[in-house]
């Protein structure tokens, strides 16, 4: 065994722990591969937790935005709410595959596609997005928080409960995080039905509110406007979980047909995303107010009759919970692949201090809740949007996965290539980011902008489609430059000693 190898094995635990993937107990795995004798559940776990991940609030401000901003009638807000929402998740499913396959976290299978020390570019950047994400939770649902605190003690927001709002929800996801895999999938499944039909409660007053004489009255907006809405909506739902898909599939059997993942993806994610963002479209047909609130939570809440304000603000705590213990677990995978040696749920600890840190900003530094979320999204879609192209293109080529070589970070590793780095994909990727930065432009407002590109001003530059063409350049380059890779051994490597005594970083 070489030095770096045993580095990465900080944390061993024994078989048994290893294979103690149950309800309500730690989770001991940490980024290392999923041996075959230890997998198990269905293809519908997937459905559960896209389904999980999407019954949050968020959706409604995405759906608002199509009609107040974007210029699109009701009917065109619905249609690409299923084509942005359904198809960003299909690809989310057809990503997951390689977690069926190599049975280790996304950002982990990447160093077999850009080496151990290229990986570390695509690694960070999705760290930093679970991250944002994460803030843009947790500072939703603190609102909530605050306002079922004085709709039933009559508490009025301050600096001390904003605090203890933020810490609330924090403490809420660490637990179910930090408690991992098996804790998830059934949190996910039951939590999704009360949620959910708490939800649909709410979103049956919701409408009620509707003015149908403005929503019909609307004027259809031209194509173009619905080609950019598609790429607006990918890039706010399925794109930012791209780079999460396989973590939740790695402990699937690979004889699941990886059409069901697809299916059960695209499915569980479409079905709540196409209900909010349409309700949203609706709501903003009528009064625009929601797609500019500051805050959505109290926006959305005024709406509804005084006394659906209970169960509403529930809801939305709860829906926001659902996304984002599942962001923090990835987050904390993530940081492991990146090289913290600790074990996974202390990478989970570490991550919602951050994520604390970053909802105190927004909530008593930050006077703009949606500016910087949507120059935080505009951003960081170009570089895992090229990620993205350069995985699909590799995977289509049949990509096999050596699971002792993952986890060696030695230049002895099959993974090194040149110096820690496959060159083809590493230029692949840079060379797409270039390509959707030159058609991107990062603002919170006309007055405030961070960066523009010198194409920003085209047409696919203002429908926010830099992420687009970073993918597809991505996906161009490597698939004329990249070489056809090699098989992994198959098992008994994955499953057997060998690939334990590799275990990495983090358990």
């Amino acid at each position: 065994m070489t030095a770096s190898t045993t580095n990465d094995q900080v944390g061993t635990g024994t078989a048994e722990e290893i294979a103690g993937d149950r309800v309500g107990a730690i989770e001991t795995r940490g980024i290392e591969p999923v041996p075959d004798e230890e997998r198990h559940g269905h293809a519908s776990q997937m459905f559960w937790t896209w389904f999980a991940a999407n019954i949050s609030i968020l959706g409604l401000p995405l759906g608002a935005t199509l009609v107040a901003f974007r210029g699109l009638d009701i009917w065109q807000a619905i249609l690409v709410a299923v084509i942005g929402s359904v198809g960003s998740f299909a690809l989310v499913g057809i990503l997951s595959l390689a977690g069926k396959k190599g049975g280790a976290p996304a950002l982990t299978l990447s160093r077999a596609v850009f080496g151990q020390r290229g990986n570390a570019g695509p690694t960070l950047i999705s760290w930093l997005s679970r991250v944002g994400w994460e803030t843009i939770s947790t500072t939703t649902a603190a609102y909530a928080l605050l306002a079922l605190f004085q709709w039933i003690f009559g508490w009025h927001q301050n600096t001390v409960l904003t605090v203890v709002s933020l810490l609330v929800f924090i403490g809420c996801t660490l637990l179910i995080s930090g408690l991992g895999h098996a804790t998830i999938m059934w949190i996910n499944k039951w939590a999704t039905v009360v949620f959910g039909v708490l939800n649909l409660i709410v979103m049956g007053f919701l409408v009620a509110t509707v003015d149908w004489d403005k929503v019909l009255g609307v004027h259809a907006g031209p194509v173009s406007s619905v080609v950019a809405g598609v790429g607006f909506i990918a890039a706010g739902t399925g794109i930012g979980w791209a780079n999460a898909g396989a973590d939740y599939a790695r402990y699937l059997p690979r004889s699941i047909p990886g059409g069901r993942l697809v299916t059960a993806s695209a499915f569980g994610a479409g079905i709540p995303l196409v209900l909010l963002i349409s309700l949203g479209s609706l709501l903003s047909a009528g009064d625009s107010t929601l797609a500019s609130a500051s805050d959505p939570v109290a926006a959305i809440n005024g709406m509804l009759p005084s006394w659906m304000a209970v169960p509403y603000l529930i809801a939305a705590f709860g829906g926001l919970l659902m996304s984002n213990h599942l962001s923090t677990y990835s987050a904390g995978l993530t940081m492991l692949t990146l090289g913290l040696r600790v074990r996974r749920h202390w990478a989970v600890t570490v991550d919602v201090v951050l994520m604390f840190l970053g909802g105190i900003y927004f909530m008593l530094i930050a006077k703009d809740f949606y500016g910087p979320f949507s120059t935080f999204l505009t951003l960081l879609a170009v570089p895992i949007s090229a990620w993205v192209g350069v995985i699909l293109v590799d995977s289509a080529r049949g990509r096999g996965y050596d699971a002792k070589a993952l986890m060696d970070t030695s230049r002895a590793s099959r993974y090194w290539y040149s110096g820690g780095f496959h060159l083809p994909a590493v230029a692949a990727w840079a060379a797409a980011i270039v390509m959707g930065l030159l058609f991107t432009e990062a603002s919170t407002s006309a007055d405030d902008v961070w960066f523009a590109g010198p194409w920003a001003h085209t047409w696919l530059g203002d429908n926010g489609l830099g992420w687009a063409i970073s993918m597809a350049v991505g996906a161009l380059v490597y698939a004329v430059f990249g070489r056809r890779p090699s098989l992994a051994p198959e098992p008994p490597e994955v499953p057997g000693a060998p690939a334990r005594e590799a275990a990495g970083a983090g358990r």
